[in-house]
């Protein structure tokens, strides 16, 4: 997301962790056709929360139940006893991490993480969940090899336990040229490197196809060379961060083919922000998920 005149993730997170600006839209009604047929159950489909941070969660996890997400991703505690009401998961949990930029690439902050995952693995187990975000950090001057070296000594402080758990950790891939200037995974080789050298089931990639478009492209061999590395993928526009509809240059029911081919069953999550603003962008999600539902 580019900086101006456009919402930005972080702050959308933090304003929502703090309860104050999520506005309720009760009578919320969806325009869609209802008698459309039912998702075809081959990828397993969810949303990010906080691309619809102007509605109440609990419109949002009832339109997803409806439309057939499987569940809501980047919710927190306070959260999961509404998606549960609703028969969802949360697909991907997050809370534990500082933020976008103060991450395991910086040993001054192992620490602090450390005991903040070991805490978040635990709730997410309890809950019954499995995938818990986590984040390389910025640069700040500090060059790849050693900021691999620091996230693999600091997440082996966790691993075992996550591992023990069955709770799977998932780095995010960010681009560092539009959105998050500095940021260190920014690039799926990267990455690659880091799950190598970690070596566990419970350490995977959440590759997002938007990120990666801007940074590499070539997103379907990617996938299809670095499958086995990859827990989890987010959708969005490219250019824009808005609908995946043909107002953007991504073509997603082939990147969603090429998912499928690969054996993948996870989750596929929605994370654009939506500039059609009819039905409070309920509509909008409704046509991603049909245009990724292969």
């Amino acid at each position: 997301m580019k900086k101006a005149n456009k919402m930005d993730r972080r702050n959308v997170l933090k304003t929502m962790a703090l309860g104050s600006s999520a506005i309720v839209f009760p009578n919320l009604k969806s325009n869609s056709n209802q008698n459309k047929l039912p998702l075809k159950g081959n990828i397993n489909h969810s949303v990010c929360r906080w691309c619809y941070g102007n509605i109440s969660l609990e419109i949002l996890a009832k339109e997803a139940q409806r439309i057939g997400l499987k569940g809501i991703d980047l919710t927190g505690p306070e959260d999961w006893d509404i998606l549960k009401k609703y028969g969802l998961e949360a697909t991907m949990c997050w809370g534990a991490e500082l933020n976008l930029v103060d991450g395991f690439n910086d040993p001054k902050f192992h620490d602090t993480l450390v005991k903040r995952y070991i805490d978040h693995i635990d709730l997410v187990e309890k809950a019954g969940f499995k995938n818990l975000i986590c984040f390389s950090g910025n640069r700040r001057g500090m060059d790849d090899e050693q900021g691999l070296i620091n996230c693999e000594t600091g997440l082996k402080r966790i691993l075992g336990h996550a591992e023990k758990k069955g709770v799977v950790l998932q780095m995010e891939l960010l681009n560092s040229k539009v959105d998050h200037n500095d940021y260190m995974c920014d690039h799926t080789d990267w990455g690659v490197a880091l799950c190598k050298a970690l070596d566990s089931d419970n350490f995977k990639l959440l590759y997002d196809i938007y990120h990666m478009q801007i940074m590499e492209g070539d997103v379907i061999r990617t996938i299809e060379e670095n499958h086995t590395f990859i827990g989890h993928y987010h959708t969005a526009g490219v250019p824009g961060r808005h609908e995946i509809n043909e107002s953007q240059e991504l073509y997603y029911p082939a990147i969603m083919g090429a998912i499928l081919k690969t054996g993948f069953t996870g989750f596929v999550a929605q994370e654009f922000i939506p500039r059609e603003k009819a039905n409070q962008g309920i509509d909008s999600l409704e046509d991603a998920v049909r245009r990724c539902d292969i």
